[in-house]
């Protein structure tokens, strides 16, 4: 199966403002009132998924295989913060992007992120082998 729809510079967002579940302390990823670098990796899963879903066949889906980010600094609550990924490899399966996130006051996250092309029913199958 060949997955030429999918194409490099491909970009897509999640805007969110953070809340008090959305911090490290909720998260208990940390003990601070900060946005958590977990609820950002989610986001970037969420962006890329998104994009890649609307360019796949209904048969395949994308799952998350790596991510590799750098948290670089803190977001309090009440702040709009803004992740965006970019599709910037298509090998074969794998695609790989480049993710970042901001608030008002400059970049807070920066990295990449890979998932893999996966066909719906054969991943569900092989997951459900696993009980």
């Amino acid at each position: 199966m060949s997955f030429e729809n999918l194409k490099i510079g491909e970009k897509n967002f999640v805007e969110f403002t953070v809340t008090e579940s959305d911090t490290a302390l909720a998260m208990k990823s940390g003990s601070l009132k900060v946005l958590a670098t977990p609820k950002l990796i989610c986001l970037v899963e969420e962006a890329a998924a998104n994009l890649a879903e609307k360019f796949l066949p209904a048969e395949y889906t994308s799952v998350g295989v790596s991510v590799d980010v750098k948290h670089t600094a803190p977001t309090p609550v009440g702040l709009k913060v803004r992740v965006e990924v970019e599709l910037i490899e298509v090998d074969g399966r794998k695609l790989t992007f480049a993710v970042s996130a901001s608030d008002a006051a400059g970049e807070v996250f920066n990295g990449r992120h890979d998932r893999f092309i996966v066909n719906r029913e054969k991943f569900q199958i092989k997951a459900n082998m696993r009980l």
